[in-house]
């Protein structure tokens, strides 16, 4: 198929094939049947899940566009500009479909009449600013429209980045939206949905961005645009197959209903995925190199991807539209623990708990493996063109992301909710043994030299992790002083502020502590002992003093802890209805203790690592002084020796 028919039929393809399969999948599913009581209207219950399509297709529109033009464009040329003006397009689609299904479901959930009265407007002000899923879609609407107005006005590389970033959070209200809530396990169900949201934005997207960015592509550089966009889409698949299928386990709890009308439309769903995988797969690397003529069988590939792509989007669609099998994943939410954290309070904690408790986050398991793919898969570029990577480093960044992992997925997790002591350990890991492990790995230096430089005026992993470390943001914050203030700082603005009830409340919240603490931790090891360049450090004296500073700061934030004779957040822990372990002021406790000692652990390791840093340097100097010596047949300790000499003479000659 000739690329410019493509252009424009490509999308009509999706939308059409993605209405059909909305359609069908709200006839297979009964999405949108009559009620009983309060019904809405054939308008409002056929509108509502064509409307959510709309989101769908427009968000991904939007999203892929911008990834596309970050990560395979180049800026300043008439490329860019059409990935920008496709970006505001999709976001000005993104944001009145939004407010469509803001609108609609309003009138789904009240049973509300459509009218021009006042108490109509007034029931509908308070939908969106009084109940959760008001709020959601009236916030989504809102961003869209601000990335719409941004990406109509910026063509460069900066405010893109900043712009795609803004895209990227206004679909995680839409995550939140569904039957996620009402089944077990909420905030796992609501991570791996927005996870699945974010994969298929960029995988959708970034393909109707090559159909429509192609005519403005040169030839020769089409084999590169259509490599990279490949390892795009594999991610995203990777993501998205991954995320589904922990998506499913909460919907789906036996084999058998998968024959229930959800299960026939999330079969549908997984084929469409599964067949674009493959087409992805075995297709499109072998026929790349076909594709810069502008004809061939690459393009029809690409149009029967698109046709899978709306089978896949007018599913997900109807499912959301969809009752899922009732069963076992319903949790009737009775006792304290579970009104508050959405899960049954798990049983007591035991030594045997320490190794099979688990409450799995998907994100930092995504983190955690493509770290440790990305960073073998540099190690192995490295040697196979005969460079040399310590050992050491490769083991300690492995070590890093398998610690990384339990922290947040294993039973200081899924105990961090109900003890105050395990959420305080899950604390100090993050900000303390996780970046002693990840620092040395150097990370940054590592990327600089496996990752291929880009010579045609695009930026890939290589020039953005560059120009993220020498951003000035980065050069202040890396700065040992400010760094050392943002580790200690954070401590008690964290726990003395409203910002750990946010984190306890809200999973948005807890995520934001992770990769705060994470950071934070990692910033100030890497301004001690790191490997990765930094614009300064300070000197060895200097750290040691600093961390002397810090391990005091410290020890005397855990005192206070252990001094409080009041609970914190005592509506949380307080509450939890607990039968086992220690009163909630015990364990509070001994979080405050955990502070005080444990903590103090890393930062006695980390001096130890300054103490051998400083005898390594100085035996450094030590020996190019040596070298130095040796090359000038000790000349200057000659010279100074004759200085010394001549100096003596003169004192002589004076009488002294």
């Amino acid at each position: 198929m000739n690329p410019r028919v493509l252009r424009a039929a490509g999308p009509a393809i999706l939308v059409v094939v993605a209405i059909a399969a909305v359609v069908a999948g709200l006839l297979i599913g009964g999405g949108a049947a009559p009620r009983f009581t309060s019904d809405p209207g054939a308008v409002v219950r056929w509108g509502l899940p064509v409307a959510k399509l709309l989101v769908n297709l427009s968000a991904a529109t939007m999203v892929g566009s911008l990834v596309l033009a970050l990560f395979a464009l180049r800026s300043g040329e008439r490329e860019f500009d059409v990935a920008l003006d496709t970006a505001s397009v999709g976001a000005a689609v993104f944001t009145v479909s939004a407010g469509a299904v803001g609108f609609l479901t309003f009138l789904s959930a009240l049973g509300a009449q459509f009218s021009l009265g006042s108490e109509f407007g007034a029931q509908l002000g308070q939908f969106l600013v009084g109940t959760e899923l008001g709020r959601a879609w009236l916030l989504t609407t809102v961003l869209a429209a601000i990335v719409t107005v941004l990406a109509f006005a910026i063509r460069s590389w900066t405010p893109t980045l900043l712009t795609a970033a803004l895209a990227l959070v206004s679909l995680v209200p839409m995550a939140t939206q569904g039957h996620s809530g009402d089944l077990a396990n909420h905030t796992a169900t609501v991570m791996a949905l927005t996870l699945h949201v974010i994969g298929a934005a960029v995988w959708l997207g970034g393909l109707v961005m090559l159909v429509i960015v192609r005519p403005a592509v040169d030839a020769a550089r089409l084999g590169p645009l259509l490599l990279r966009y490949s390892s795009l889409a594999l991610v995203a698949f990777v993501v998205v197959a991954v995320s589904g299928y922990a998506r499913t386990l909460t919907s789906i709890g036996r084999w058998d209903e998968l024959l229930t009308p959800y299960g026939a439309i999330l079969i549908a769903k997984i084929v469409a995925l599964l067949v674009m995988g493959g087409l992805g797969a075995l297709y499109r690397r072998r026929l790349i190199a076909r594709a810069s003529d502008g004809r061939g069988p690459f393009w029809g590939l690409v149009a029967l991807e698109l046709a899978f792509m709306g089978i896949a989007s007018g599913a997900a669609a109807a499912l959301a539209r969809t009752a899922p099998p009732s069963g076992e994943a319903t949790v009737p939410q009775t006792t304290p623990a579970e009104i508050l954290t959405e899960a049954p309070l798990p049983s007591e904690l035991t030594i045997e708990r320490w190794f099979t408790a688990w409450d799995v986050d998907l994100l930092w398991v995504f983190v955690a493996a493509f770290g440790i793919f990305f960073y073998l898969a540099g190690v192995r570029r490295l040697r196979r063109r005969g460079d040399r990577w310590p050992v050491y480093r490769t083991v300690l960044w492995v070590l890093g992301m398998l610690l990384l992992v339990w922290v947040t997925c294993g039973p200081l997790t899924a105990y961090g909710d109900y003890l105050f002591s395990m959420h305080m350990l899950g604390h100090m890991l993050l900000s303390m043994a996780i970046p002693l492990l990840l620092v040395p790995g150097a990370p940054v230096t590592l990327a600089a030299r496996a990752i291929r430089k880009r010579e045609d005026g695009t930026r890939g992993g290589r020039e953005w992790i560059l120009w993220a470390v020498h951003t000035p943001f980065a050069r202040v914050i890396t700065h040992p002083i400010v760094a050392a203030g943002i580790f200690i700082g954070s401590l008690w603005a964290f726990y003395y502020t409203d910002l750990f009830r946010w984190s306890l409340y809200d999973h948005l919240g807890h995520e934001w502590m992770i990769v705060h603490f994470l950071l934070s931790g990692y910033l100030f090891v890497m301004s001690l002992i790191g490997i990765d360049p930094v614009p300064y450090r300070l000197p060895y004296a200097g750290r040691l003093v600093t961390l002397i500073v810090t391990m005091a700061m410290h020890a005397f934030f855990g005192i206070s802890i252990m001094s409080q004779s009041g609970l914190m957040v005592a509506e949380w822990f307080g509450a939890m209805g607990r039968t086992w372990g220690a009163t909630p002021l015990e364990d509070q406790y001994a979080g405050g203790g955990v502070a005080w000692s444990i903590g103090e652990i890393p930062t006695l390791i980390t001096a130890v690592v300054v103490a051998i840093q400083w005898s390594r340097s100085d035996e450094r100097l030590q020996r190019r002084a040596d070298r130095q010596a040796d090359r000038t047949g000790d000349a200057e300790l000659e010279e100074y020796n004759a200085r010394l000499a001549r100096l003596a003479e003169r004192d002589a000659k004076r009488g002294l």
